[in-house]
């Protein structure tokens, strides 16, 4: 008798988990499920395989880079205009206008070059996207994000020297480390700052995440799967 074989779950089904699990860690912590918004991370996918996504409810999506969202969102925001699409990979200064046109946060803001090119992009748009800076919690050497120890002079001059309304904090914790003390270090500056987003915690650790103050969870491979392409 050949064995039985199971069907592997759809991206629906996997989508559906996802939802359970953040329901269930933002009770075991004691919060309301709707404080936690699921930014669901798009990058290296096709618009084919994003669209169920958007036709199952979820409407926040996380990209990269600029060029390959432009390639993917504005056709889908014509069936979807109530997308809010996030874009929380590295940003270069020569995109500055091309993100400020695109995306509704931007959540890798990191160093004054990139703020300085942000106001000036938004205010020759008159669209003020959402901004969040991005901390290197664990500074490595190889990761965007300003260092703990500059982040509240940092949030000052942007606030204060170019004009951005910080909503929030981002980071991404060292892929060997716990990631407990770093979603902890976050949530301290962003406390002593008045920052109330929190944007951390991906398909691995999101749970932590939720207990420790996360009101942003960037959700990938625990949503469409492995990314066998680069």
């Amino acid at each position: 008798m050949q064995p039985t074989v199971k069907n592997s779950p759809s991206v629906l089904d996997r989508l559906a988990e996802v939802r359970k699990e953040i329901g269930r860690a933002a009770a075991d912590a004691g919060r309301p499920p709707g404080d936690i918004a699921l930014v669901c991370v798009s990058k290296t996918f096709s618009a084919a395989e994003i669209e169920p996504v958007l036709a199952a409810g979820e409407r926040r999506f996380g990209e990269n880079r600029v060029q390959e969202a432009q390639e993917k969102w504005p056709a889908l925001r014509q069936a979807y205009p109530d997308v809010e699409l996030h874009l929380i990979g590295p940003l270069q200064s020569n995109k500055a206008h091309e993100a400020v046109k695109l995306f509704d946060v931007i959540e890798t803001v990191d160093r004054d070059k990139i703020a300085k090119a942000l106001a000036t992009e938004a205010a020759k748009a008159a669209r003020r996207p959402k901004f969040y800076v991005q901390v290197n919690t664990g500074a490595e050497p190889q990761k965007a994000g300003v260092l703990p120890g500059e982040a509240d002079a940092f949030i000052a001059r942007c606030r204060n020297e170019y004009g951005l309304e910080i909503a929030g904090l981002m980071c991404i914790p060292p892929v060997d480390d716990q990631a407990s003390p770093h979603f902890a270090l976050l949530n301290q500056i962003a406390a002593r700052n008045g920052l109330r987003e929190l944007s951390m915690g991906m398909s691995g650790d999101f749970e932590l995440a939720i207990q420790l103050g996360a009101t942003h969870v960037r959700i990938g491979s625990a949503i469409f799967g492995g990314r066998p392409r680069p």
